[in-house]
């Protein structure tokens, strides 16, 4: 348990509220429901105040947290003077920020993906005569509605870059915590385990679902009407599936971020740096290839597989690249 956790149950056990606490400490409540909900840590003096008040030791209300703090640091591949110290106000902020962006980018992503389907409809609806418009009309009004949510997307995509840019150094070098920080977010991570389980999954379910409807469309020699809405229909579900995964992707990536596991061990931290520029420019490629084949044979129903197709061959080049550097690395 760590300290915030630690003067919660103390202060239960002793059947005071925050105000009593608060009141005893000489401090306001707010400070106290800091302390608690690890937004921000006692000093020494008020620390050596709450183990009198609770009649326990302050190695009692720290000694779990220290340890941890030692193990999660990982600063023994580096002299402990050169690596950045991570307060608790930093670390919240750091989540925080992670926190708000998530659904914003996961929201941006989840346009991408659908500003398409609006272009679909109205072509197939025009050429089957189910709409009173041209099939010229059609696809300028698709055409607009796919270029503005594009256009919302990468507003929303470089304004949280901006806001998240200065969060970079976190996740691309070595640092340590200070005491309290590892031991609070490694309980955050724990509680999200469920929620991040849960949310991969259903996303992934989704993905895989939305192909049951054009396969059956397919399978039966649908009209085009009926295959269009099928597409449409995939290209919603894979924008909902993308978008759960975003977000619980881009929280639990925060927390292995600040405990250096995962991803952003330091190993991964090194590896990433050399394979950011590909990364880059293969996905502006890709992009590229997705509009001007889109563009140029109109099959907006079929070039969609630009992307997953793009996503498994990225996985595996980086993978297998990630694999030499760490070999290199060792």
């Amino acid at each position: 348990m760590i300290l915030a956790g630690k003067i919660t149950e103390e202060r239960k056990k002793n059947s005071w509220s925050q105000e009593d606490l608060a009141e005893k400490l000489g401090v306001s409540r707010q400070s106290v429901s800091k302390w608690e909900s690890a937004g921000s840590v006692p000093d020494l003096q008020k620390i050596i105040q709450l183990a009198d008040l609770f009649g326990v030791s302050t190695d009692y209300l720290l000694k779990d947290t220290l340890g941890q703090e030692n193990r999660g640091t990982g600063a023994a591949s580096e002299p402990e003077s050169t690596l950045r110290r991570v307060s608790m106000e930093e670390a919240n902020a750091f989540l925080n920020t992670k926190k708000k962006a998530a659904p914003m980018i996961a929201n941006a992503a989840a346009l991408c993906i659908l500003s398409p389907v609006l272009l679909f409809l109205l072509v197939a609806f025009s050429e089957s005569q189910l709409l009173p418009i041209t099939e010229g009309t059609a696809i300028g009004l698709g055409c607009t509605v796919l270029f503005v949510s594009v256009a919302a997307a990468v507003f929303i995509f470089i304004t949280c870059g901006i806001q998240l840019s200065r969060l970079k150094p976190l996740e691309q070098e070595a640092f340590e915590t200070e005491y309290g920080v590892t031991g609070m977010v490694k309980e955050k991570s724990r509680s999200y385990e469920d929620r991040f389980s849960r949310g991969i999954a259903i996303g992934v379910v989704l993905c895989i679902v939305s192909l049951i409807p054009l396969i059956i469309a397919g399978a039966m020699d649908a009209p085009d009407p009926i295959c269009t809405e099928c597409v449409a229909l995939l290209l919603a579900l894979v924008a909902l599936g993308v978008n759960l995964m975003v977000r619980v992707v881009m929280v639990k990536g925060s927390y292995d971020t600040l405990l250096q596991e995962g991803d952003f061990s330091q190993k991964e931290k090194r590896a990433r740096k050399k394979l950011d520029t590909f990364s880059s420019v293969y996905w502006c490629l890709a992009t590229a290839i997705y509009l001007g084949w889109s563009f140029w044979t109109r099959r907006w129903d079929f070039t969609w597989l630009v992307w997953p197709v793009a996503g498994v061959l990225f996985a595996a080049v980086s993978g297998i690249a990630r694999m030499i550097l760490k070999v290199d690395a060792d």
